[in-house]
């Protein structure tokens, strides 16, 4: 029996003639249709399955690609610290794009002189150092020096010695990678700037982005949450760099007054530890401290005590005045954090680790609390 014939292009005619009369100039596009029935068995079971491989191809792609978001977080995490100057910026009357030129110039130039008032005194004072290393190897063996009886009582030359020859070609190893890590350093430094400028220029873009995908009936709160954590970000990124500064500069000060050698080299390494929270004061304190060893006792019991007594200043003076109430965040939630963060992400990891304890702590008590309240 023949089959009866079916006109395809009926159907089909049907549809674009309503597609033309449905696409209008405020919905090109056409309005939205019905939505689909949730509860059907095989959407439910499609939705499952979805679900299951977007899990492994996200654990997928977060594995492979962990170095390159690594660096994006970064970008992003330098964006929200920069933002708030180039709002401020803004709503003095400069375009958003003039206002991201210059803050970028002004991180160059800041940046640059510092880069040229610093690095030809610490490149004095590490060729002073490599001049002076006989000397130093002389007060090993001297028993009348602080450096020497604690060579005789550890014996550090003999360990150091022995170290060196034993372990010749990991050292030559060692060096060689030091040079490689280097190189690397600096190219993801560049793709952290390149990444940097994007997201600032394009940060109030990327948000509304962002508050597009929580639903219309909560979309007023999703920005109000959203717009809170970026502050927070921005707030911690800003007050940490300041922080930063004041104790290099302190440091390099109370240097200057006893003594110390290598005074400004140890206040740009106190400076760049101090922006790593709880433990990079502490180590910067101790190299310190142990430089200030060759002086005399004295000198480096009194270092010591300046930086015990400045962390304590910094920790109960300096950021309640310069962060507020900005990342209030509990100490023991602090610790937990900087701790957690360093063994997932090394020192970058520790460096975000209290802005995004922050977040989450804000998210717990704006949206977890109030709905465990209410059940």
């Amino acid at each position: 029996m023949a089959q009866p014939h079916v006109d395809a292009e009926g159907p089909i005619a049907e549809a674009e003639a309503a597609a033309a009369h449905s696409s209008t100039a405020q919905q090109p596009l056409g309005p939205l249709g019905s939505p689909l029935d949730r509860r059907s068995p095989f959407l439910i079971g499609l939705s499952a399955a979805l679900g299951v491989a977007v899990v492994i191809a996200v654990a997928q792609l977060v594995t492979g690609a962990a170095d390159v978001l690594i660096l994006i977080g970064v970008a992003l995490f330098v964006a929200l610290g920069l933002e708030p100057v180039v709002s401020w910026l803004a709503r003095r009357g400069l375009r958003r794009g003039t206002a991201v030129a210059l803050v970028c110039v002004g991180f160059i130039a800041v940046l640059g002189g510092f880069l040229a008032l610093a690095v030809p005194p610490m490149i004095e004072q590490a060729a002073t150092l490599l001049q002076q290393t006989p000397r130093y190897l002389q007060l090993l063996q001297d028993r009348s020096s602080t450096v020497g009886q604690l060579d005789a009582r550890f014996g550090l030359q003999q360990h150091l010695q022995q170290t060196l020859a034993d372990n010749s070609s990991a050292v030559i190893n060692g060096v060689l990678g030091v040079g490689l890590a280097i190189l690397g350093w600096l190219g993801d430094t560049l793709v952290v700037v390149v990444l940097t400028v994007y997201f600032l220029a394009t940060l109030p873009a990327m948000r509304r982005a962002a508050y597009r995908l929580a639903p219309a009936s909560r979309r007023p709160r999703a920005i109000l949450i959203g717009d809170a954590i970026c502050v927070r970000f921005g707030g911690y990124v800003l007050g940490n760099v300041v922080m930063s500064v004041i104790a290099g500069a302190a440091t390099f000060v109370w240097l200057l007054v006893l003594g110390v050698p290598f005074a400004l080299s140890l206040a740009v390494l106190v400076a760049l530890l101090d922006l790593v929270p709880v433990v990079g004061a502490v180590i910067g304190g101790a190299v310190t401290t142990l430089v200030a060893l060759t002086v005399s006792w004295p000198v480096a019991l009194a270092t010591a005590g300046f930086f015990v007594v400045y962390k304590l200043l910094e920790d109960y003076l300096l950021m309640p005045k310069i962060m507020g109430r900005t990342v209030d965040v509990p100490a023991v939630l602090t610790v937990v954090a900087v701790l957690i963060g360093g063994a997932l992400l090394g020192v970058i990891g520790a460096v975000v680790a209290i802005p995004v304890a922050a977040a989450v702590l804000l998210v717990v008590q704006e949206i977890v609390y109030p709905r465990l309240d209410r059940s």
